[in-house]
């Protein structure tokens, strides 16, 4: 069996990201993938569930985890609460041949680098400034004061795009999802992966 890839998405927020990954995993059945599930030490929100939205943990066992070296990746965010990829998770889910999305920022795509050599990282663009307002706007959810930090932050976060492997221009939905399901397809067909999943073939057609 071959080994499922890991993918980083990274994009400001309301560039489309997460409606793009909700979009991939629903309509692309080629392939076994699924979003990676974080540790978080933050309590559960209306409707959320230990272990498919997130894995609730203590501060105590987060910290105990931090020790064992067992994060792909963390960081401290909004309120003091832990965040983090479980790295035996990952490696469980991509030795089935699941290949693993992280939603995660720049940051954090800098911390994996430094421990998974073949990762593949993808950043999502918006197609300008005030579309990316315009559709935080829309969205409803945030006042005017959290929509300027919003933006404010966009800038610094599109600055560090030239450290992904891959860019994608969310302007049309449809196409930006095409677009990521090629760089996916592209990955399947690298001479790497093929050796793995086409070996018998192979072994057969270079048999004397």
């Amino acid at each position: 069996m071959s080994q499922g890839n890991l993918y980083i998405l990274s994009a400001p927020s309301g560039a489309g990201k997460s409606s793009l990954i909700s979009a991939l995993l629903e309509r692309d059945s080629s392939t076994p993938k699924m979003v990676s599930i974080s540790h978080t030490t933050r309590e559960p929100r209306p409707g959320e569930i230990h272990g498919v939205h997130y894995y609730f943990v203590s501060k105590a066992e987060f910290e105990s985890l931090i020790e064992q070296d067992l994060f792909l990746e963390y960081a401290t965010v909004f309120g003091g609460n832990y965040y983090g990829t479980s790295l035996l998770a990952i490696e469980e889910n991509l030795a089935k041949g699941i290949d693993v999305f992280l939603d995660i920022d720049w940051q954090g795509a800098q911390q994996i680098r430094q421990k998974v050599a073949n990762v593949k990282s993808i950043f999502i663009l918006p197609p300008s400034l005030p579309e990316l307002e315009r559709r935080l706007v829309g969205r409803g959810q945030d006042s005017e004061v959290v929509i300027a930090e919003r933006m404010e932050k966009a800038k610094n976060e599109i600055s560090h795009y030239d450290e992904y492997d891959y860019v994608i221009v969310n302007d049309n939905f449809d196409q930006a999802l095409a677009d990521l399901q090629s760089i996916l397809q592209a990955e399947r067909l690298t001479k790497a992966y093929q050796k793995i999943e086409n070996a018998d073939l192979i072994h057969q057609l270079l048999d004397k």
